[in-house]
């Protein structure tokens, strides 16, 4: 429950009229002034609110960060944290409150920014300065009126601090026997809510005579603090010195006392008004306390003591075991806390071992609560600060490069999964440990190399880690794994049943995820061969087993082979939840079964979002299933000059990846394209097609839009296929075979002959006024692919704006 907002009733109701008739009100006044207090008055009235307090952030990055997590809101792997925030608040009926914003270098700009380029929400601000940019309007908060000698000892001052003595325990109070009193120690206060109540509470333990009016509301703290018995007096400062909200649990570490002392002690502080008690019942101070308490600590052992006190705590709360965790782990509650422990302890060589160990440990339960970006963060913390124990050392920063791939692309974790290899190394060579560890390392980063599409790279490290993990049968397995997959993708698909026979080869419990994974990719080549019938039954029993096994992953893996080779529903998924590696293969089945329904623009719109998503992930094999699905789509609509590049294009990926196969369903395209059958241009793509597929026995299926092309290897020139692959003379030769395509006439002499089609189109409804958002609507597109449109079109033009483009189009038109 909200402490009464003494004497703000007119605050209020300005406050709630401004904020109905405009986006942004900046509520500011002196520090004490009781703004916050105000705000979450003025919020609890509210709809769809979202606190953030910014005394916590020093820079507009980190309070990004924070707005972001208070919204729930992802931000995808190459996204600007800024661009992310911008999709998460438009449209969006909203309040978002910044809570003591002050002196944080450019947030006025990012604000009006947001505020012109998202539409529906708004904002709220706590400061003690403005910004003075055009969309805030400001209401500035006076202090609380104190009657003059001449008025009557009455009005919103002296009634709060009527009750807050009352609050604080004291005896009822003479108005008329401390009238004189009383005056001078409102007008000493300035009418300042805190300061007021710091006097409420010293006249309840000491009496009215005895308290000295406060020049500042430092000097009103430090007299209330010195009222406090030395225990009380110990655990403000150690909440001072922690500086974020704590539980009662917590507190009782932080302070090294039982729980019920620890209820006593918050309870103490809570009456004399010196802590803030938050709707979850965790106890912060207001960043005036807080100050004051730090000072109160300079020349104490309560630092010390206090993150002693927190690390021990969340030693307490990590699962002990490296492997094993839930998503419903009780510290995932309060992870800022152990950030903060871990932070902490790993800034002292001493104590950096522990710290090591807890980040850790927590890893396997913010995977299962799929809260990879800040698994990463609490890992890189640790491993900035310094070498840890090797083992250790090395499981983490492997995990924590995972983590990278996941969030932030998959190239991203390269550099940790580097330091991995410097911790292992620290074992010396003749530590059985140590090849262990580089092999199982080795093992992540041949997964990374597949899923960015480089083969080469991925087969190399895959046999490294055959070379040196020997010791380790899990290791071995799960890497022969990912060696299969390399072939399956190579079409090198005798190789891959020889390891196949490996793979599911009586696994033990632990290593059956990998058997079933290597089922999937068995299904996978049965597809590619016609042999549907075999394909369906191994995704389905995949599926099965890995339900019952309760791999997540793997059961959806397998389902979406089986929607793939066998039609019908799949199994219920939101595919928001997932991690970007499973999403983009479940949207890129979605976008076929649009396309296959007949719902063609949507299907554009969907492969065109995972395109998006796949360049900025690194994940180069979907990046060529979408592409392919684009120029599908395109050819659906009757657009095939649209189709080509984006045709050539899967071509040439292909090669360096290499795909074969789908460079030949590419191939099968553009021989539509080229002419009909029988046609010089017609029989050399058919023929390259069929040259890529024979030798794997591989088949080609008509797909929406483009018929298969059924071709002869004979009429393959020469020099264009070669080992069985595409070749870049051969790319070369089929673009050969297709002129230069005509831009359309009304653009053929403006700047927007270097845009595409979908670029013209949102550049036109850019110049509309529309929002990304209400653009993504109208074109089935997703308002982060409007975004990296708008990226590509400011970079051609030579522009930096959504008002110069929209001032650009006005102009050519």
């Amino acid at each position: 429950m909200l402490t009464p907002c003494v004497g703000r009733d007119d605050v209020l109701d300005r406050l709630r009229l401004l904020l109905s008739s405009n986006r942004w009100v900046t509520l500011t006044g002196a520090p004490g002034c009781g703004k916050t207090l105000v705000a979450r008055h003025t919020a609890g009235a509210e709809q769809g609110v979202v606190w953030v307090a910014g005394h916590q952030h020093g820079n507009v990055e980190s309070l990004v960060q924070a707005c972001l997590g208070s919204l729930d809101a992802e931000v995808a792997p190459g996204d600007s944290p800024t661009m992310a925030l911008k999709r998460a608040l438009d449209g969006r009926n909203t309040l978002v409150v910044l809570d003591g914003v002050d002196a944080i270098d450019g947030l006025g700009e990012l604000l009006n920014d947001l505020l012109d380029d998202a539409s529906d929400w708004r904002l709220l601000c706590t400061a003690t300065t403005v910004s003075g940019r055009p969309h805030e309007q400001v209401l500035r908060l006076p202090p609380l009126h104190v009657p003059s000698s001449r008025e009557p000892l009455e009005g919103p001052a002296i009634e709060l601090l009527l009750a807050r003595v009352a609050a604080a325990g004291g005896h009822p109070i003479d108005l008329e026997q401390h009238d004189a009193t009383l005056r001078g120690l409102l007008r000493a206060s300035g009418g300042l809510p805190s300061l007021i109540e710091q006097l409420a509470v010293q006249i309840a333990l000491v009496g009215v005579s005895d308290v000295s009016p406060a020049d500042s509301l430092a000097d009103a703290v430090r007299a209330s603090y010195d009222l406090l018995d030395p225990a009380q007096q110990e655990c403000f400062r150690r909440l001072a010195v922690i500086g974020r909200p704590v539980g009662l649990d917590v507190l009782a570490d932080v302070c090294g006392v039982s729980r019920p002392q620890a209820v006593q002690l918050a309870a103490a502080l809570a009456r004399r008004s010196l802590v803030e008690v938050q709707p979850d019942g965790r106890f912060d101070l207001l960043p005036p306390m807080r100050e004051a308490g730090r000072l109160l600590s300079r020349d104490t052992d309560d630092a010390a003591k206090a993150f002693a006190g927190l690390l021990a705590w969340a030693d307490r709360m990590v699962p002990k075991a490296v492997n094993a965790g839930s998503a419903d782990e009780p510290f995932l509650a309060q992870l800022a806390l152990v950030d903060s422990a871990v932070r902490h302890a790993c800034a002292d060589d001493s104590t950096r071992p522990q710290g090591y160990a807890i980040a850790n440990r927590a890893f396997p339960s913010l995977s299962a609560a799929m809260r990879a970006r800040e698994a990463l963060e609490l890992m890189d913390a640790a491993l900035a600060s310094g070498d840890g124990p090797p083992i250790i050392g090395s499981q983490l920063a492997r995990r924590a490069g995972i983590c990278a791939s996941e969030v932030r692309g998959t190239y991203e974790g390269l550099r940790l999964l580097d330091r991995a290899d410097q911790h292992a190394s620290a074992l010396g060579s003749e530590t059985p440990d140590r090849d262990l560890e580089l092999a199982r390392t080795a093992a992540i980063r041949a997964e990374m190399h597949l899923d960015a599409g480089d083969l080469a790279s991925a087969r190399r490290d895959a046999e490294r880690t055959l070379a040196l993990g020997q010791g380790d049968p899990y290791v071995i397995r799960q890497v022969r794994r990912t060696l299969m997959d390399v072939c399956v993708s190579a079409g090198d698909f005798d190789e891959a049943e020889q390891l196949a026979t490996l793979i599911v080869d009586a696994p033990p419990a632990d290593e059956l995820w990998i058997a079933l994974s290597a089922r999937t990719l068995q299904a996978k080549m049965a597809w590619e061969r016609g042999q549907l019938v075999e394909a369906a039954s191994l995704a389905m029993f995949a599926r099965t087993q890995a339900e019952e096994i309760r791999e997540d992953r793997i059961t959806l893996l397998a389902d979406t082979v089986h929607r793939m080779v066998a039609g019908g529903p799949g199994l219920p998924v939101d595919a928001e939840t997932l991690p970007w590696a499973v999403r983009l293969v479940v949207l890129l089945q979605d976008a076929r079964e649009l396309l296959a329904g007949g719902d063609t623009t949507r299907a554009a719109g969907l492969a065109a979002d995972i395109v998006v998503l796949a360049d900025s992930s690194k994940l180069g094999r979907d990046a060529v299933e979408a592409r392919l699905l684009v120029a599908d789509a395109l050819m659906a609509l009757g657009e095939p000059l649209q189709a080509r590049p984006s045709y050539l294009s899967v071509l040439r990926r292909c090669v360096e990846v290499p795909l074969p196969l789908r460079a030949a369903d590419a191939l099968d395209g553009l021989a539509a394209i080229a002419g009909e059958p029988g046609t010089a241009a017609y029989r050399a793509i058919a023929g390259a097609a069929a040259a890529l597929r024979v030798g794997r026995r591989a088949v080609g299926r008509e797909r929406p839009g483009v018929p298969y092309a059924a071709g002869s290897p004979r009429d393959c020139p020469a020099g264009w296929v070669e080992a069985g692959q595409l070749t870049a003379a051969g790319v070369a030769g089929v673009t050969s075979l297709f002129g230069a395509g005509q831009e359309p006439n009304d653009a053929a002499a403006t700047p927007l002959r270097a845009l595409t089609r979908a670029e013209r189109a949102v550049a036109e409804l850019v110049a509309e006024g529309l929002t990304s958002r209400q653009i993504a609507e109208q074109l089935f597109v997703s308002p982060r692919t409007v975004d990296a449109h708008l990226s590509h079109i400011f970079r051609k033009l030579e522009i930096a704006s959504r008002a110069k483009l929209a001032a650009l189009m006005v102009e050519i038109a």
